[in-house]
C-alpha cells in the first residue's frame, strides 16, 4: 500500500486527466473516481439496473450501455434526480476508491476525485492537489470537449465548488493556464517532491 495518497481535484475541462496520465508516465498509481464512476455502472452491473428502473430505458444506447450524455442532461436540469443519482452512486464510488487505494504499490499514489472538495474527501488522502485554470477557459474546453451547450456546462461549473474554495482547501496547486510543456514541468516538479517527502518517512 502506498503510504502517501494524493488527491487531485479541479473543476469540468481543468486538465485532471492530462496530470494524473502524467504522473502514471513516472511509474505512479493513479486511482480515478471517474473511472471508477463508469466501472460501477456498467453494462450489467446492479449500479445500471438501478438507473433503468428510476431514470426508464431512454437512458441506454443502442448496446445497452449507460449513455452518460442523456443522463447528464436528465439530472443537470433537476436537483431532486441529481440527489438521487449521488445518493446511489457515490457510496458504490467511495467503496471502490477504499479498495483501490489500499492496492497501490507505487511510492505515493494519485487519487483523483472531481468533486473531493465539495464531497468533503479530503480525508481520504493525505495531500490535495488542485488543477487550476479561469473560468472562462474552463468553460470554452469543455465546450470542445464534450459538444454540449454553454448553458449544461455552467450549470456543472456552478455545481462544484468555486476557484476560491478548491484553492483554499489546496496544498498543492498545478496551473494549466499555458502549454503542456509548462503543466509537465510542474507535474515532475511535484513528483520530487512527493517522492522527497516519502523518503523522509522512511
Amino acid at each position: 500500500m502506498s503510504e502517501l495518497v494524493i488527491g487531485l481535484t479541479g473543476g469540468i475541462a481543468s486538465g485532471k486527466t492530462t496530470v494524473s496520465d502524467q504522473f502514471a508516465s513516472f511509474g505512479i498509481d493513479v486511482i480515478d473516481a471517474d473511472v471508477i464512476a463508469r466501472e460501477v455502472v456498467a453494462k450489467g452491473t446492479p449500479g445500471l439496473k438501478a438507473l433503468v428502473d428510476q431514470f426508464g430505458k431512454d437512458i441506454l444506447t443502442s448496446n445497452l450501455e449507460l449513455d452518460r450524455q442523456k443522463l447528464r442532461n436528465i439530472v443537470f436540469s433537476d436537483n431532486a434526480k441529481k440527489e438521487w443519482l449521488n445518493a446511489l452512486l457515490h457510496p458504490l464510488i467511495r467503496e471502490q476508491m477504499r479498495l483501490q487505494t489500499s492496492k497501490a504499490k507505487s511510492p505515493y499514489c494519485i487519487l483523483s476525485v472531481p468533486l473531493l472538495v465539495e464531497n468533503k474527501l479530503n480525508k481520504m488522502v493525505d495531500r490535495t492537489l488542485v488543477v487550476d485554470i479561469d473560468q472562462a477557459t474552463q468553460l470554452k474546453r469543455a465546450m470542445t470537449r464534450d459538444s454540449s451547450e454553454q448553458a449544461i456546462i455552467e450549470s456543472i461549473i456552478a455545481s462544484q465548488a468555486s476557484r476560491e474554495e478548491r484553492l483554499a482547501a489546496a496544498d498543492d496547486v498545478i496551473s494549466n493556464s499555458k502549454d503542456r510543456d509548462w503543466l509537465n514541468a510542474q507535474v515532475k516538479d511535484l513528483h520530487k517532491i512527493y517522492l522527497n517527502i516519502m523518503n523522509k518517512n522512511l
